[in-house]
């Protein structure tokens, strides 16, 4: 049971950190997407649980099977690469930390204060 929280807490660690899209205008004058940038978005761990939000320094994870909420909580940056994850467990009642190096713009390496490595995704197509 344990094994399954720390899991669940990775997943929901690894939806915080979404990165948000930017518009700027083409060559034709209408808008168009750019690449995502940043850490602002969806992302999602690679045990498939949940589906992390990073918005405005807030972040929450929910199940992707239910959609109930799994965590809720804060981000920050440290330094160029380094975002902080301060969040609460809905499930576990458990405040907890992690650190997460943005790999690539698609990608973070995340450990929990207890040493867990997890690693999230950016989400794509997923509401």
């Amino acid at each position: 049971m344990r094994t399954r929280n720390i899991l669940t807490l990775g997943a929901v660690a690894a939806a915080l950190a979404v990165a948000g899209c930017q518009t700027d205008m083409g060559s034709g004058g209408g808008p168009r997407m750019a690449r995502q940038t940043g850490v602002e978005g969806q992302w999602m761990g690679t045990d498939g649980v949940a589906v992390s939000t990073l918005q405005g320094g807030r972040f929450s994870s929910r199940s992707i099977q239910t959609g109930e909420v799994l965590t809720e909580g804060s981000y920050s940056h440290r330094g160029g690469q380094t975002i902080e994850l301060s969040f609460y467990s809905l499930k576990s009642q458990q405040q907890t930390a992690a650190t997460c190096l943005l790999a690539s713009s698609d990608r973070m390496n995340c450990t929990l204060a207890n040493g867990t490595n997890f690693v999230l995704n950016r989400a794509s197509g997923v509401s």
